[in-house]
């Protein structure tokens, strides 16, 4: 069983669908969003999720990231989390605009690629962390992707903010 730990704001938006291209899997009108508060400068928390000494910082065993669009990435977990999970990911990144935007492409546990952006926006206390994530295939294999994947970037969220604030690694 995955536990998700979630202190950041979550909702779900309603889109309406379009009919997909012949031999497109249709995908969920809805999108995972999250939102949260880090205290720190927008270029850490950034660097947190934009780089691959960040991620393994904090959350990742391993990444690979080449930091320019259409670059590649991997990310790796090694004996990740209370299920002592091993597995491996991989993307490609579409736009990386230190310290305000991360966009890319990935492959999350669905059938289809999703696309994942998050922006940092430097506020007087922090940096306001907003992630939102589309693209998940209407399938029951893409539901359940959706479902792991809207807690499980909740719990990555809250990982990142206590690492950057606390040092506090997983």
């Amino acid at each position: 069983m995955r536990t998700a730990i979630c202190m950041t704001k979550t909702r779900t938006r309603t889109r309406p669908r379009t009919t997909p291209r012949r031999g497109v899997k249709p995908t969920l009108d809805v999108a995972i969003e999250h939102a949260t508060l880090v205290r720190g400068p927008a270029e850490r928390v950034f660097d947190a999720f934009a780089t691959a000494e960040g991620l393994d910082a904090w959350f990742t065993s391993g990444t690979s990231l080449e930091p320019h669009p259409g670059g590649a990435f991997t990310w790796r977990w090694k004996e990740w989390g209370p299920d002592r999970v091993t597995t491996t990911s991989r993307g490609e990144v579409v736009a990386i605009e230190r310290p305000e935007r991360f966009v890319f492409l990935w492959e999350s546990g669905n059938e289809t690629r999703t696309r994942v952006e998050i922006s940092f926006e430097a506020v007087a206390d922090g940096t306001v962390v907003r992630l939102r994530e589309t693209g998940y295939a209407d399938t029951p294999r893409g539901r359940r992707a959706f479902m792991n994947c809207a807690s499980g970037w909740g719990e990555a969220l809250t990982l990142a903010k206590f690492y950057v604030e606390h040092e506090i690694r997983y």
